[in-house]
């Protein structure tokens, strides 16, 4: 099953990387090497450097604030209180929620369909996001925030699932032994949740790396800022180059399985692996 849905589609990705695949040109495709990753990275055309320093710093802020968000969620609702299994329902609402569904409903929040005077308010706001921060700036907040809506949900319940799985008795001690909640937090929450902080920060990162359709519907197709994920759409389907499409999108292996070791050697490091 692994290698049917997984491997084979990777590895035509691969070799289509490597050729001059098009629609537009007769015959069979021929193999160029690395030609189209040199392409991408020297020819100015293509803009994969801003696009790369976009989507890095999305995929970055967003990731952030979703830990940060679904960590402060997950605490509060470790505790019992009254209403606690609706409250978590709520928390949980955004990310079951049909994404092309709630994508629909923040595309007509941020660009209201009539004339009212919400909508004139919208237009103002993002007139004045965009004279501040410049043109683009109003799209990349919008799909992050939709980005951070939905991902810091799905955070949220992961990291309480993780809190849920360590024996309560270890907290009890904890509460004993340190009154300061923040010495409490930083010396006994975070080592025992250590290994679902570094998945819930991978997947935030594969998200906001890979949100591709979430920032095409919102943004109507009209991307005023790059992305790997878009430009490899433009590349692919509107202009027909199979081949530099497939290498734009592996770009985004590397820094990928770099954050995976990392986050590997953080859950395991060497000193702690049993000899």
């Amino acid at each position: 099953m692994v290698a049917g849905v997984l491997a084979y589609p990777v590895a035509w990705e691969v070799w289509t990387s490597l050729t001059d695949l098009s629609p537009q040109r007769g015959g069979p495709a021929r193999f160029v090497g690395l030609r189209n990753y040199v392409e991408l990275a020297t020819n100015p055309v293509y803009r994969f450097w801003p696009a790369a320093a976009a989507t890095l710093a999305f995929a970055g802020l967003t990731g952030v604030v979703k830990l940060a968000l679904g960590l402060g969620l997950a605490l509060l609702l470790q505790r019992p209180f009254r209403g606690r299994a609706l409250v978590l329902l709520a928390v949980f609402l955004p990310w079951v929620y049909p994404s092309s569904v709630a994508v629909i409903g923040w595309y007509w929040t941020l660009n209201p369909p009539l004339v009212t005077s919400y909508s004139r308010l919208a237009a103002d706001l993002k007139q004045a996001v965009d004279g501040a921060f410049g043109a683009g700036a109003w799209a990349l907040a919008s799909v992050g925030l939709f980005n951070v809506w939905r991902g810091a949900a799905f955070t949220g319940v992961f990291l309480l699932a993780g809190l849920q799985a360590v024996p309560a008795d270890l907290f009890d001690y904890a509460r004993l032994e340190c009154p300061s909640p923040w010495r409490r937090f930083w010396f006994v929450t975070v080592p025992l949740l250590r290994p679902f902080l570094a998945l819930a920060v991978f997947l935030s990162l594969t998200t906001g790396l890979a949100d591709l359709a979430n920032v095409w519907m919102l943004t109507g197709g009209r991307v005023v800022f790059p992305v790997l994920g878009t430009e490899a759409y433009w590349l692919g389907v509107q202009a027909g180059q199979l081949g530099p499409a497939a290498a734009l999108s592996l770009m985004l292996v590397p820094p990928l399985a770099l954050v995976l070791w990392a986050l590997f050697r953080l859950v395991d490091p060497p000193e702690e692996r049993p000899r």
